[in-house]
């Protein structure tokens, strides 16, 4: 449909698809799963004082629309996810601004943080916030770009073939950044293949679209993936000192970092310094120390790449892994690697979580659940140890830092 009543002539856009969060003035968009279903709370987001409520359900407009507090402020759609998708389009093309997208197995958001710490040094940035980088997280990002900002980086993550493709069909990037590709979400793209092919669904786009992607030229798989797309190249490099980054394997995030803001117009120095005042959050490479411990807190994801990566960069002489989720029929052998990479380091203090490492071959203690370990390190403390904390978000790993 035509979005111009809502775009023309507009600074900024308000919308939003939780009556929780619904400042006055705002659209609201009755998104539905199998669990919830928005069309139920349209009412209250007008009463709320939203400007508009966008549902799909024939009957509840019927009786919505009888209501003195809903004339002219409610809109019946066919799909209300399509409908949102199609506004952030439709407002991404009013802006016209540059555009970055950014995917990969590894490292998305870690790099995605390290490119608007840089490019914020001279540009009025907008970039995803969190993780909001599914089919309805790119739409909201889209959204909250406005006419001030001159540029915008979205995150962009897969968990099946086809959906970057759709990602970048809303978002319509100029510049497209593919960080690496590895084993991850297999239940979802069925193999390695399918990881790649769904990452590269960006660079398809771009080379369609004339774009231009960042790539680092000493992986061999992105380099097949490229083919002859233009390509501003960086390599892996290694750490920069002073940076807040935890384990080697950033270095290839900082590199690209630096290659955008250098494409940009921002020295390395620049970028470098900008780079070094970077604190990660979001238990992402995070160092902490408690009062009893040091943290490596990585927490937020794992796959088998990002789990071989941050074992192969720990110092230190304790780990506590979570399970590595939706493999699919990989899992067993990826958790059993995993314990076997352990034991050829010679690891002594060993602590796994989830049913996964259950089903393994393995001479470390292994826990069902967090829970499980939290009550085991109650009675058994650690002290000044040396921690990697790693795990899948869905282990809750981070349950365990009162007790580090």
């Amino acid at each position: 449909m035509n979005w111009d009543f809502l775009i023309k002539d507009k600074d900024s856009l308000c919308v939003s698809t939780d009556t929780r969060n619904l400042p006055a003035g705002c659209v609201f968009f009755a998104l539905h799963g199998e669990r919830f279903d928005g069309n139920k709370f349209a009412q209250q987001a007008l009463e709320s004082g939203a400007s508009l409520a966008v549902i799909d359900n024939p009957e509840v407009f019927a009786a919505y629309s009888q209501s003195p507090i809903a004339h002219s402020r409610i809109l019946l759609v066919e799909d209300t996810l399509l409908a949102l998708q199609e506004l952030a389009r439709a407002w991404r093309r009013e802006l016209g601004l540059p555009i970055i997208a950014i995917t990969g197995t590894n490292g998305k958001t870690t790099t995605k943080e390290l490119l608007a710490t840089v490019l914020s040094t001279k540009y009025n940035l907008h970039y995803t916030q969190g993780n909001l980088n599914n089919q309805i997280g790119v739409p909201l990002t889209l959204l909250q770009i406005t006419r001030a900002h001159e540029m915008a980086i979205v995150e962009m993550g897969a968990s099946h073939t086809g959906d970057i493709k759709e990602l970048v069909d809303i978002a319509e990037p100029n510049y497209g950044l593919i960080t690496n590709v590895g084993r991850a979400h297999l239940e979802g793209f069925g193999s390695f293949e399918g990881v790649q092919q769904t990452k590269k669904e960006l660079y398809d786009y771009l080379r369609e679209h004339q774009g231009f992607i960042f790539r680092n030229t000493d992986n061999p798989y992105l380099a097949q993936m490229a083919g002859d797309l233009k390509t501003v190249a960086y390599t892996t490099g290694t750490m920069p000192s002073g940076t807040n980054l935890v384990g080697e394997y950033n270095a290839e995030n900082v590199s690209a970092a630096i290659c955008v803001g250098e494409y940009f117009g921002i020295s390395r120095e620049q970028a470098l310094e900008a780079i070094r005042q970077y604190v990660p959050t979001n238990n992402r490479s995070q160092a902490m120390q408690t009062a009893n411990n040091h943290l490596i807190v990585d927490a937020y994801n794992a796959n088998p790449t990002s789990m071989q990566a941050a074992i192969n960069a720990f110092k230190g002489d304790t780990y506590i892994l979570g399970a590595m989720r939706e493999l699919g029929e990989y899992s067993h052998l990826e958790h059993q690697n995993v314990v076997n990479m352990l034991a050829e380091r010679k690891a002594e203090n060993v602590f796994l979580v989830g049913e996964e490492y259950m089903q393994t071959t393995s001479p470390y203690p292994v826990f069902e659940n967090v829970d499980g370990l939290h009550k085991y390190l109650q009675d058994n403390p650690l002290k000044d140890k040396n921690i990697l904390l790693k795990g899948s978000r869905s282990t809750k790993m981070e349950k365990l830092l009162d007790i580090l």
